[in-house]
C-alpha cells in the first residue's frame, strides 16, 4: 500500500473490509441468522423447561378471545392471534430471505448447495433444521432459495426442515410421547424433508441458468452503501410478494377450521379413518410452533388412537395453506400440489406406522 492509500485508509473512518459489500452482505446474514437462532433457541429452551416442570404442554393464550365471539367475526380473530404470535418469526423470515436474495454472491450459493441432487438436498435439509421456523415463516425464505438456485427440491428441503426437525419440537416430542410415537414422527419427518421435497420437484423442467446472480452482480462493482441499498429494496420487494399470500392464506386457514369436522375427530370410530381424516385436516391448517404437540395431547386425552397424533404432528407443522400458496406463486401450482399431496401420504403412513 503507498503512502498515499494509507493516509487515505486513516481518514476514511470505514474499515478496509467493509468497503467490500460481499463482506457487508455477509455480515448482514450472518447477524439476521444469529439474532433468528438467539430469539428461537430462547424461546425453545424456556418452553422446555416449564415442560420439565409440569409434564404437558398447554396452548398458547389468545391474544384476542374467540369463544364468544359471532361466528361471522371468529376466523378473522383466529387469523389475528396467529399473526400476533408469529409476526417476529415471520420478520426474519423475511429479512434472510433478502438477504440470501440481494447481496449472497451466486458462487457462494453454489459452493453451499450446488453439486450432486442428493448432495443438494442434504445440506438443504440440514441447514433449515435449525431455523426452527413454522411454515409460514420459512416461506420467505423459500421463495428466496428457490429464485437463486432455481432447484426446487433444495428450497423445498429447507422449507420441510425448518417446522418439521426443529430440534426443540422433537425434543418435546420425545418427552411428552410414548417412545413409539416420537420415533415415528422422527423418521417420518426425515422422509418428508429428504424424500417428499425431492420427489415433488421432479416434474419442473431443468434450469436454465442454475445459480442466478445477486443484484450486485448483475449492476457491476459495488460498495457497502449498494449492498444495503439492494438489500433494504429486496425486503421491500420480498415482503410484497410474500406477505399477501402468507396472510391471506392464515385467513383462509382459519375459515376451514369453520368447515372441517376439526372437532369431531376424535369420534371418528376406525383408526385408519382417524388417521386419514387427521392428516387430510391439518395439512392445510397454520399452526405456529410447538401447537401441533398440545393438539396431539388432546387428540390422546379424548381416545384417538396413537397413529392420529403421530399424523397431527407431522402434517401439522410441516406445510399449510400460507406456505403452499407461496410456493404455487414461486414455483407452480402443481408443484405446490405434489407437497401437500406428498406430506399428506407421509403423514398417513407414520400414523399407521403405531
Amino acid at each position: 500500500m503507498s503512502r498515499s492509500e494509507e493516509a487515505a485508509a486513516k481518514a476514511d473512518p470505514v474499515p478496509l473490509l467493509l468497503r467490500s459489500p460481499w463482506i457487508v452482505g455477509a455480515l448482514i446474514l450472518l447477524a439476521l441468522l444469529t439474532a433468528l437462532v438467539t430469539y428461537k433457541v430462547g424461546g425453545s429452551l424456556a418452553t422446555i423447561a416449564r415442560v420439565q416442570g409440569t409434564h404437558t404442554l398447554a396452548p398458547r393464550a389468545e391474544w384476542l378471545a374467540t369463544a364468544a365471539a359471532p361466528d361471522s367475526v371468529r376466523p378473522l380473530l383466529r387469523a389475528v392471534n396467529y399473526l400476533a404470535i408469529v409476526w417476529p418469526a415471520l420478520a426474519f423470515g423475511v429479512l434472510i430471505g433478502a438477504a440470501v436474495r440481494a447481496v449472497v454472491p451466486a458462487a457462494w450459493v453454489a459452493r453451499l448447495l450446488g453439486g450432486s441432487r442428493s448432495r443438494s438436498q442434504l445440506v438443504s435439509g440440514l441447514v433449515g433444521a435449525p431455523l426452527m421456523l413454522c411454515s409460514c415463516c420459512v416461506a420467505p425464505i423459500f421463495a428466496a432459495v428457490q429464485e437463486r438456485t432455481n432447484r426446487a427440491g433444495p428450497a423445498g428441503a429447507l422449507m420441510l426442515a425448518s417446522p418439521s426437525l426443529n430440534p426443540a419440537a422433537l425434543a418435546l416430542t420425545f418427552m411428552l410421547f410414548a417412545t413409539e410415537v416420537a420415533l415415528a414422527r422422527v423418521v417420518m419427518a426425515v422422509v418428508l424433508v429428504f424424500g417428499v421435497s425431492a420427489l415433488a420437484a421432479r416434474h419442473l423442467p431443468p434450469p436454465e441458468e442454475p445459480f442466478a446472480p445477486c443484484p450486485l452482480e448483475v449492476q457491476g462493482p459495488q460498495g457497502p452503501r449498494e449492498a444495503l441499498a439492494a438489500f433494504t429494496r429486496e425486503v421491500g420487494r420480498l415482503a410484497r410478494t410474500t406477505l399477501p399470500l402468507i396472510v391471506a392464506g392464515v385467513l383462509l386457514s382459519s375459515l376451514l377450521l369453520d368447515v372441517l369436522p376439526v372437532d369431531r375427530l376424535r369420534e371418528v370410530p376406525f383408526r385408519i379413518a382417524t388417521v386419514l381424516l387427521v392428516a387430510l385436516v391439518s395439512v392445510p391448517l397454520a399452526l405456529p410452533t410447538f401447537a401441533e404437540i398440545p393438539l396431539a395431547l388432546g387428540l390422546l386425552a379424548a381416545g384417538a388412537p396413537a397413529g392420529a397424533a403421530v399424523a397431527l404432528m407431522i402434517a401439522g407443522p410441516a406445510i399449510n395453506l400460507p406456505s403452499l400458496l407461496t410456493v404455487a406463486r414461486t414455483t407452480t401450482p402443481r408443484h405446490a400440489a405434489a407437497l401437500a399431496a406428498g406430506t399428506f401420504l407421509t403423514a398417513v403412513a407414520g400414523g399407521l406406522m403405531v
